[in-house]
């Protein structure tokens, strides 16, 4: 009676459990790939600390001291500061941005510099009516016009800043609005009697991988161009309008005091409003489709089951033509499939992914297909299962192209491939013992 590890039933097993043992060095790689990403944020940082980082831009809100007296009883009178906030009645901004790529060691980090033209409009009836509603005085002579900006260190340039036609100058501010730093201009709200406030500017904005405006306006309207051909419009709106092509794009934003979660105006620094107005930023990223780390993390998704492809193309060798193949020799290829996913991340820093891909891709191929001749004893064999890798190779490749497809082209291809085995397999009789390698005696030796 046969062993039973050496029927074709223990053999498929055998080589499952090492396709499994594989995972061990995969998940090696994804945590390379990992630290990898940590690295290159780590880059990010770096370029952000002397340009900019990511940068945030509200409109001006007119900031109001206030004083309140306090009769509690038991206690002498006593004046209580505080201060009040007021948004514009319509904010309009006009963002121009010229894009480019920095460098920190191997890592390309986009950077931008926005001109930004802002023209903010405050109702003299809105201030009035949230003055008369106040409980406390309102020290409006005191009062100031507070810009808020994500990151001051990307603030380059502020010009032809005016209030009501008559030019001023913001100053550094310890205050802040919200989660935002600010920079300030005192304003006399008693001089300006009944008429509307306005406030014009030009900025120069730099920063690194996105901007974002926050609505503080009663009606928000915001337009925005730059050559950067992948845009990635995020926050709590999208724009109205948009168009996207290989010169760059433009976009447009309106948005309603409606749309968000808080008012007009509120008293104090309340945490809640804080993240209200954290939450209620929109703009855009500088996306980088398909990086570097996106597509080796896509490819290393994918390693086991070409590790376990491979496995069965030897098997398949191994069943119909008759021969023996160790398991040490299956671990051997295995080293070498996973070997490719270091190679591809470590070459595809340096010139790039398509190059690294093909590179490694190349090399993986003929290693393997060089073994096989070997451990086969047939050169037919080694050049068949090279062909089969490189086939496999760029299939994966075009699954990682393929962004948005990638899911459906993966379940055509793996579909595919398990009929394939499936006939090759079809006049198999898993009973039977492995094939005794090549000059055994006919007489001792088992038809499969």
């Amino acid at each position: 009676m046969d062993k039973w590890w050496q029927t074709t039933t223990a053999k498929v097993l055998g080589v499952a459990a090492l396709a499994l043992l594989m995972t061990l060095p995969l998940a090696q790689v994804n945590a390379l790939v990992r630290e990898r990403q940590q690295l290159r944020q780590a880059a990010v940082g770096q370029i952000a600390q002397g340009w900019g980082g990511r940068q945030v831009l509200g409109g001006p809100v007119l900031v109001v001291p206030t004083r309140q007296l306090s009769t509690a009883a038991g206690h002498a009178p006593q004046w209580h500061a505080g201060s009040e906030t007021v948004l514009a009645d319509t904010l309009t901004v006009n963002v121009d941005m010229a894009t480019s790529t920095r460098h920190y060691g191997i890592y390309d980090v986009p950077v931008f510099v926005s001109t930004v033209k802002l023209q903010a409009v405050f109702r003299a009836t809105d201030l009035a009516r949230y003055r008369a509603a106040s409980t406390a005085d309102w020290q409006a002579g005191k009062a100031a016009l507070h810009l808020p900006v994500g990151d001051l260190r990307g603030l380059q340039a502020v010009d032809a800043l005016q209030v009501d036609g008559k030019p001023v100058r913001f100053d550094a501010s310890a205050e802040q609005l919200g989660p935002w730093f600010v920079v300030s201009v005192p304003i006399d709200l008693d001089a300006l009697g009944e008429h509307p406030v306005v406030v014009t500017a030009t900025l120069k904005l730099a920063g690194t991988e996105s901007l974002q405006l926050a609505p503080l306006a009663r009606v928000t309207d915001v337009s925005m161009h730059a050559p950067w051909s992948d845009p990635s419009f995020t926050g709590a709106a999208l724009p109205l309008d948009h168009r996207v092509d290989a010169s760059g794009f433009s976009a447009r934003w309106r948005l309603l005091d409606l749309n968000r979660s808080y008012g007009q105006h509120w008293r104090g620094h309340d945490h809640d409003i804080a993240r209200a107005l954290s939450a209620s930023t929109f703009g855009v990223a500088l996306y980088q489709p398909a990086s570097v780390y996106q597509r080796n993390v896509r490819a290393g998704k994918y390693g086991l089951l070409f590790i376990a492809l491979s496995f069965v193309v030897f098997f398949l060798f191994e069943v119909l033509k008759r021969l023996r193949v160790h398991p040490v020799q299956y671990l051997m290829v295995g080293a070498a499939l996973s070997t490719f996913y270091v190679v591809l991340l470590a070459l595809s820093e340096q010139v790039g992914f398509d190059a690294a891909y093909a590179a490694a891709s190349m090399a993986v191929a003929l290693i393997v297909g060089g073994y096989a001749a070997a451990i086969l004893r047939t050169r037919r064999a080694g050049w068949i299962l090279g062909g089969v890798l490189g086939l496999t190779y760029a299939m994966l490749y075009g699954l990682i192209a393929a962004e948005q497809y990638a899911l459906l082209v993966g379940a055509l291809v793996l579909l595919a491939v398990v009929a394939l085995m499936m006939f090759l397999t079809r006049h198999i009789d898993w009973y039977a013992c492995v094939p005794t390698p090549a000059g055994t005696p006919a007489s001792d030796a088992r038809p499969v």
